[in-house]
């Protein structure tokens, strides 16, 4: 999470009736109570992933100000760090800021570069790469755009999201064929169609129809 992303937590913490706002997938243009209800995270876990990004964004950028660019995205407690840091000791650091949050994560995945902090025109092309995943991923209707998070770096796509192994294929292909992506990383957790997790709402709630022929 960007410390420009502050505001969502904000929200979230506000009001816990109110976090489906706060859910960055309601900018896709879905309503806020949709977003929520078919998240396969918990509210309350959608509220501990915004306060992980919160609180990670703040104590990285208070021990290194703008010495690094990082950006915390966390998902089901699982983090993922993307961005560029002067070296090596600097990100184990940071790592090891985020291990220590007081709501632990349940494991993170680094993928900080060592390199010179990134261009607002780079940043400004990932953001738009980030759009047009998104908007393929609606389009295809082959795995539902509200359970695949997408975050942009160096022209590097990361999915992330508790999908069945049909939905992240089918959401790497999206990916993969997206103009501008150098490669995409599948950060994923995995469920079975069977899962409650992962069963279509509908099934979920007992109101699934049979199918023709069935």
């Amino acid at each position: 999470m960007s410390i420009g992303r502050t505001f969502a937590l904000g929200c979230a913490i506000g009001a816990a009736t109110l976090a489906a706002g706060c859910v960055e997938l309601a900018a896709i243009g879905v309503g806020a109570a949709v977003v929520s209800a078919e998240d396969r995270r918990s509210t309350g876990t959608q509220i501990e992933d915004e306060t992980i990004e919160l609180r990670a964004a703040n104590r990285i950028s208070e021990r290194f100000g703008d010495k690094v660019h990082v950006n915390v995205t966390s998902f089901n407690r699982l983090v993922l760090l993307t961005g560029e840091v002067p070296d090596e000791k600097t990100r184990q650091e940071v790592e090891r800021i985020v291990r220590e949050l007081p709501n632990k994560p349940r494991g993170i995945t680094n993928e900080l570069r060592i390199a010179g902090v990134s261009s607002l025109q780079s940043r400004a092309n990932d953001t738009v790469i980030t759009g047009k995943v998104k908007a393929r991923l609606l389009d295809a209707k082959q795995v539902s755009a509200l359970h695949v998070k997408v975050v942009t770096e160096a022209s590097v796509v990361y999915l992330m999201g508790i999908v069945t192994e049909a939905e992240a294929n089918a959401a790497v292909e999206v990916a993969r064929t997206t103009g501008g992506v150098a490669k995409v990383v599948k950060v994923f957790e995995y469920c079975k169609p069977t899962d409650e997790i992962c069963r279509p709402r509908s099934s979920v709630d007992g109101t699934a129809k049979p199918k023709a022929g069935s």
